[in-house]
């Protein structure tokens, strides 16, 4: 695309400066043919101009959103062309990336699609073939890609300010939405295959793991065991009962699962619960009720949304008034609370109202994954309205799922998750959790809900603790703003690139959590016995104190009756 032109003048106007640098002596220059000017140039500069941006830090700004070459592995290559890990794009341009084969990239945003291949100069936009100096590739594990080839060709701006050492892309097409008016997942490769949940309870086992598995793919196409998650769980619930995404939720976020299918077979009664996860979830973004626009864009961006429906037939079989056999449309138009869990894996906004038996409102379907097998609907897959009465009552993306090695240790005492919030009916408040070091151990990380948008964090550590007192001596490890309601694990980096966070092996010590959540009056999630499903919940295992001000604390146990939703990530030495 021609960026190395937007640097020639950078390069004239370093040549003086750099001449003593590279040993060029004026009687040297009069030998080089004029003709050979852009060459030495783009050969001998180009790696001089880049190396001075490369030993300062570099900014990319996208979105609004500011990343830096401290915290992410940001360079500009021999050809001017400022390289960007491929992780940063879904994000930084709100866009849908995705490797598939570790060979082929494809960036999506609205009708826009760019195609770059590991290592080939020649990339594809929206079908039509360029060469580019800076192909995408790979290094220590990581692939890079030109952020300017990426900006432009899904109708971003690109541009780079030297003086700053800063890059900026904006959108530049004045649109609203990112996403096209219709999009499946199957077409482009990410959902796991369609099963059968049989006369079972699990839809919403099969339904979170469906989610998960689509969150993976293309990159990683695995199996999940539906009979684990039913049944390794912490509530009382039996396989044949039901259950909902909260139990779901628990069991991931506690590291109970996921196991592999085929370690833990579907349907044969049988459980191992030795097994250990094969995934460690870390981060769950809940979308807020019927917002359709970031439902559809979390399915864009990072795969199938686990959501809810009341479904008036177990089977196909059955019939309903509401079921469009021949169509496979369904649209639900009553007062009956969810029942039954799906995936929603697309959505076709043109979608025929007259195709529902019960005369939508308007044109429009979210395309669902079911779990009764691959004869219902079109292969397992079916519409539902947006003007269903209950789809996208809640819903729930998996947008942090890391190998199962990223942290050698978990200090949690909320197995059954999030299932209430307490406050001081106010904004903000403070909460901690105090455990005990199993071994020499870092802390690394800090787990805890968001109850609600634009939630401010910061956590800190405070190290012997020994009792309330001890909390006014925490040390602050990070901080920030989590954006969507959800759970977060929020890293420690900073604080370890100090080596101040290392735990003796039976030393107690605190995570401390502040909290500000707009519009909250309780913003703190909390594990207690809401309800028939958390009966049984375990208080013994939980040492909570929490503060309106962070002066006064009160155990949570015995003054509420609950655990502290906090967790703590830990690394051996």
């Amino acid at each position: 695309m021609g960026h190395v032109k937007r640097y020639i003048w950078m390069a004239a106007a370093v040549i003086l400066a750099g001449a003593l640098r590279l040993g060029c002596l004026e009687g040297e220059f009069e030998t080089v043919k004029s003709d050979r000017g852009a060459g030495i140039i783009q050969e001998e500069w180009n790696p001089l101009i880049a190396g001075s941006v490369n030993e300062k830090e570099i900014t990319v700004v996208m979105d609004g959103r500011e990343y830096t070459s401290r915290e992410l592995r940001i360079f500009m290559d021999h050809d001017l062309n400022l390289m960007v890990p491929v992780e940063l794009l879904p994000e930084g341009l709100r866009c849908s990336a995705h490797l598939y084969e570790g060979k082929e990239l494809l960036i999506e945003k609205r009708n826009d699609s760019v195609v770059m291949k590991l290592d080939n100069p020649e990339i594809s936009v929206n079908g039509r073939r360029h060469q580019t100096a800076s192909p995408m590739i790979r290094r220590d594990g990581q692939y890079y890609v030109s952020l300017a080839e990426a900006a432009e060709g899904v109708g971003c701006r690109y541009v780079w300010d030297m003086e700053n050492n800063q890059a900026l892309t904006e959108d530049r097409s004045g649109e609203a939405s990112v996403l096209p008016a219709s999009y499946d997942l199957r077409e482009k490769g990410r959902t796991g295959i369609v099963r059968d949940q049989a006369d079972t309870g699990t839809c919403w086992a099969f339904a979170s793991l469906g989610a998960l598995e689509s969150a993976l793919l293309p990159e990683e196409n695995l199996q999940f065991s539906p009979d684990h998650m039913a049944m390794c769980n912490s509530f009382p619930i039996d396989v044949s009962e039901g259950g909902e995404y909260i139990m779901a939720l628990a069991y991931l976020l506690a590291w109970q699962g996921p196991v592999y299918e085929k370690d833990d077979p579907f349907g044969d009664g049988q459980t191992d619960r030795g097994l250990s996860p094969v995934k460690h979830v870390q981060q769950v973004q809940m979308i807020e009720e019927k917002d359709y626009e970031r439902i559809k864009e979390a399915v864009f961006r990072y795969g199938g949304v686990q959501t809810a429906l009341y479904s008036s037939m177990a089977r196909e079989s059955d019939g309903s008034v509401f079921y469009n056999h021949k169509e496979h449309a369904y649209c639900y138009t009553g007062t009956q609370r969810p029942n039954h869990e799906v995936v929603i894996i697309g959505w076709d906004d043109n979608y025929p109202k007259e195709k529902f038996p019960t005369g939508a409102e308007g044109n429009g379907a979210f395309l669902c994954q079911n779990s009764w097998g691959d004869e219902f609907g079109e292969d397992g897959v079916f519409y539902v309205s947006y003007y269903d009465a209950n789809i996208g009552s809640y819903n729930i993306v998996y947008t942090g799922i890391e190998a199962s090695d990223n942290y050698d240790h978990i200090y949690q005492s909320d197995l059954c998750g999030w299932a209430g919030q307490i406050g001081f009916n106010q904004e903000s408040v403070y909460g901690a959790n105090v455990y005990t070091a199993e071994g020499e151990e870092q802390l690394a990380a800090v787990g805890f809900y968001a109850t609600g948008k634009n939630t401010a964090y910061r956590a800190y550590l405070v190290k012997d603790f020994a009792g309330p007192g001890s909390l006014e001596h925490a040390q602050l490890i990070a901080e920030g703003k989590a954006e969507q309601v959800g759970f977060y694990t929020v890293s420690a980096e900073a604080a370890l690139e100090e080596d101040r966070l290392w735990l003796e092996p039976g030393e107690q010590y605190a995570v401390l959590l502040y909290l500000e959540t707009p519009k909250a009056v309780h913003p703190m999630a909390i594990e207690y016995a809401a309800d028939v499903m958390t009966q049984k919940v375990d208080l013994t295992d939980g040492q909570g104190y929490i503060s309106a001000e962070g002066k006064r604390w009160e155990r949570v146990e015995d003054a509420f009756a609950c655990n502290l939703c906090i967790k703590a990530y830990t690394k051996n030495r």
